[in-house]
């Protein structure tokens, strides 16, 4: 059984802890370690690695400090290079390339953002549990088989931007930025059919837009597209 316990999801900063009861992770370190630190009431010395997707401080922002602190970091060279992180508790993973961490294998995939070389990551554990962790994308070409949870940016919808554009409350440009580099509404629906939720026990939904989104809409047509259990991570 996973554990999911939200520290924060939205511009401002996004940062997860996930556990198997073995092994505890931390997805995301978007905020500054102290704000990590009490968040998770001062239990860092079980987190056993750091995944960071790409290199936005709002995924970024504590890995420097996370490294120093004992705890290794996993990510993309592309990331790595953009955030400046280096040495030994430095892991450079590659998309689609296994790697483990105690208890969980894991699987680096690649994503579509407006950054070097962002990355996906579908968890597995050896209860049988198996995690995607899909954030700050517009787009996922790949498929998964056996989810029993989902964690997916759904950012915006297209008819609440449209109706900001209309109304001047959003910059056209804006718009064009958003829509090819964050998940939809729409698009995560879609991206939920393509794929064999039947066995999905929980799905998450992350990094909500502050102004282009509406929780309590999103979570109700994602249980109407999945008939899994939702969850809107607070922010």
């Amino acid at each position: 059984m996973i554990d999911i316990q939200c520290l924060g999801s939205s511009s401002a900063g996004n940062a997860y802890r996930i556990s198997d009861g073995l092994t505890a992770l931390l997805l995301e370190a978007g905020f500054p370690y102290k704000s990590i630190q009490r968040a998770l009431n001062f239990g860092m010395s079980d987190i056993a690695g750091c995944l960071i997707t790409h290199e936005h401080l709002d995924h970024s922002k504590a890995a420097p400090d996370i490294m120093r602190a004992g705890i290794n970091i996993y990510t993309s060279a592309g990331t790595a290079a953009a955030r400046g992180l280096s040495g030994h508790r430095l892991k450079v993973i590659k998309a689609l390339e296994q790697f483990t961490i105690g208890t969980w294998t894991i699987l680096p995939f690649d994503i579509q953002h407006d950054v070097e070389e962002p990355l996906g990551f579908l968890l597995a554990n050896t209860a049988g549990d198996k995690l995607v962790f899909l954030t700050d994308t517009y787009y996922c070409r790949h498929r998964f088989s056996g989810l029993t949870h989902i964690m997916v940016e759904c950012n915006y919808s297209r008819d609440i931007v449209n109706e900001r554009v209309a109304a001047g409350h959003l910059h056209p440009a804006q718009k064009k930025r958003l829509m090819r580099s964050h998940f939809s509404l729409e698009n995560v629906k879609e991206m939920l059919k393509a794929n064999d939720t039947r066995n999905v026990e929980e799905i998450w939904l992350l990094h909500l837009s502050d102004g282009n989104s509406d929780a309590e809409r999103f979570k109700q047509e994602i249980q109407e597209t999945t008939g899994a259990l939702v969850r809107v991570a607070d922010r």
